[in-house]
């Protein structure tokens, strides 16, 4: 499959995402009781950007390929009729 590599880029910084998601949360409760009242959550808010870094490199590397991912002859039900979703328009 030619573009099997996207599909793998797509979902490694999808799971990348999730996983900077969930640090991202856990660095706000810790900082939620570390920090004295009217300080910043500066680590968390990196954390976090990072986290939407990596899902609107994901998107933009699905929407570039959307077209050669969806025709591919390797599929064994129809495909090519596809449409983005909800899913995609949330991500973006």
């Amino acid at each position: 499959f030619a573009e099997y590599q996207s599909i793998q880029a797509v979902q490694a910084t999808m799971i990348l995402s999730t996983i900077f998601c969930c640090v991202a949360f856990l660095v706000f409760i810790l900082q939620l009781f570390r920090l004295k009242q009217g300080e910043r959550f500066v680590l968390t808010s990196i954390i976090q950007l990072l986290s939407c870094l990596c899902v609107m490199i994901a998107a933009s590397i699905y929407t570039d390929r959307h077209e050669e991912l969806h025709k591919s002859n390797e599929y064994s039900i129809e495909v090519s009729k596809g449409q983005y979703g909800y899913s995609f328009v949330l991500a973006w």
